[in-house]
Parts: structure tokens; sequence; C-alpha cells
């Protein structure tokens, strides 16, 4: 699948021919169905993307992560395609449909591994809970909920109106792109501005009012995987608080394997695909 990114084509034709290659199966979403995707061969991998996200947040890896895994990527309750969901929304409410879908797809007493990005990776928290042993790696890559908040100014971000022109929100994208997912706003290129555009416009879970509260913090000393935590350097969501988030997760996690990769920002796995891709694969690929 790394040939379909460079092969030249546009945007809408890379997604068409992801779309194309997966295998679509879905699992119960209270009254519809939640999307999964599936790639490869070989043991389970589940991906959780992030908030106001899809599947999509991984089209950056799931070309290699599929070449000896299996992938289950995700699209989260009440965003991509996935089913909505009623409200009031909660990490726990979201992760037990969650759960439930891989007891179906993965069932019992088979077990796998769990990449869960920003908001993925606080429902990730919560079905490792739920999952308990089930799960061997559980990697969380700079998730929100864990009650400690970002630190440092922000320039305002550009809202997204419906009476914007096609330029206007190109440039609305690429600046909150460039705010709160990336550091090298040189890596923001058509892709990821065509990615970010068709996560959003499909999103009706407002992830950061979830992601603000510490519900990922509770269920730390739950998860019976092992823990293990990817950020970027710069990662405007969390600013300068790599250490205390450090130093949270190891008062339940002494072990934790906890990696900061150099220069980049939110979404890393977009930004720095060679090093996550190798991490993930070095976090995952034992015991």
């Amino acid at each position: 699948m790394d040939s379909i990114l460079n092969a030249g084509l546009t945007p809408a034709e890379i997604e068409r021919r992801f779309e194309d290659s997966a295998e679509r199966t879905t699992t119960p979403c209270c009254d519809g169905e939640m999307i999964w995707r599936i790639w490869g061969d070989g043991p389970p991998l589940v991906l959780l993307h992030g908030g106001y996200g899809s599947w999509r947040h991984w089209v950056k890896n799931i070309g290699p992560l599929s070449q000896n895994r299996r992938l289950y990527v995700a699209d989260n309750p009440g965003l991509g395609d996935s089913a909505s969901v009623p409200l009031p929304h909660s990490g726990e409410q979201l992760a037990a449909i969650i759960s439930n879908g891989l007891d179906q797809l993965i069932p019992a007493p088979q077990k796998f591994d769990l990449v869960g990005f920003s908001f993925g990776g606080l429902l990730g928290g919560h079905v490792g809970a739920l999952q308990g042993e089930r799960i061997r790696n559980l990697v969380v890559v700079a998730p929100g909920g864990l009650g400690i908040a970002r630190t440092g100014e922000r320039p305002p971000l550009a809202k997204i109106r419906s009476h914007m022109s096609e330029e206007e929100l190109i440039e609305a994208h690429r600046h909150n792109l460039s705010i709160i997912m990336f550091h090298d706003a040189s890596k923001i290129d058509e892709l990821a501005l065509y990615l970010q555009r068709e996560t959003v416009k499909r999103a009706r879970v407002k992830s950061p009012l979830i992601a603000r509260t510490d519900t990922l913090a509770r269920v730390l000393p739950d998860i019976k995987a092992n823990l293990k935590a990817i950020y970027g350097e710069m990662d405007d969501a969390t600013g300068t608080g790599l250490e205390r988030r450090q130093a949270l997760y190891r008062q339940s996690h002494p072990d934790i394997d906890f990696r900061v990769i150099k220069g980049a920002g939110h979404w890393v796995m977009y930004e720095t695909p060679e090093i996550f891709n190798a991490l993930v694969q070095e976090m995952t690929g034992g015991d």
C-alpha cells in the first residue's frame, strides 16, 4: 500500500484505493453499526483514531504495519462512518461499544495488541481496562483524559463555516493543522488537508469535552496490558507537560516504555511515519 501513496494519485484517489483494498466489517453500535476496516495477515493489531477523526488518521501506517499484522482499523463510535451514539457521551460509553465489537472480531481467548492515537488512546485505555489480559501491549499515542491541563499560549484556531469558499476552507484547515496537529508546517501536504476535511465533517462526538477530564487517569490502574506511550516532542496538546504525563503513568505502571519522537507534533504517525511505524513494530512485536 505504500505504492498507493507514491503513485502520483489525487488525495481522493488515494482514499479510494485504500478503501478498495480493505476488508470491511461491522459490529453493533447502539441502533446502528460500527465500521471496521481490516488489512493484512498475522497477529491482530487494533488501531483507534483520534478525535474528530476516522480510519484516515492511519493512512501512512496501514501499509507498513499490515505487512506482518492483521490490522483492525476502527471508525470509532459517532465518528467517521460509524453510527451515532446517544448523549451524554463518555469514555466509558464509547469504549464499551468498541470492546464488545472486539469480542466479536477477535474472540477470546485470542490476545491482541492495541494502539490508540489521541482520543483513541483515551478510549484504548478504557478498552484495556475492560479487556484485561487479552491485550498484550497497549500503546497510547498522546492521549487526553489524564487530568493534566495543556500549558502555554496557543494561537486562535480558525472556525470552519459552511459559507466558506474552497480556498478559504483549505487555508482554515491548514492553519488549524499547523497549530494542533503538526510541528513542521511543511509536512502539511494536499493529502493531509484532504484527510482533515473528510474526518472533521463526519464527526458527531465532541471529544475535547471528554479529553479535558481525568477519565483515562482513573482507569490506568485497571489496565493489565503492557502499557507503552509515544509522544511528539513538540505536541501542542502536551505543551511542556511531558514529564508530568510520564510521572502520572509511572504511578500505576512504573515500567512503562515511554518514547518521545524529536521534532514531531501531535499527528506524529503522519508527520514522522517511518519513525512511528518502527516504534510500533518494536513495542508490539515482542512478548
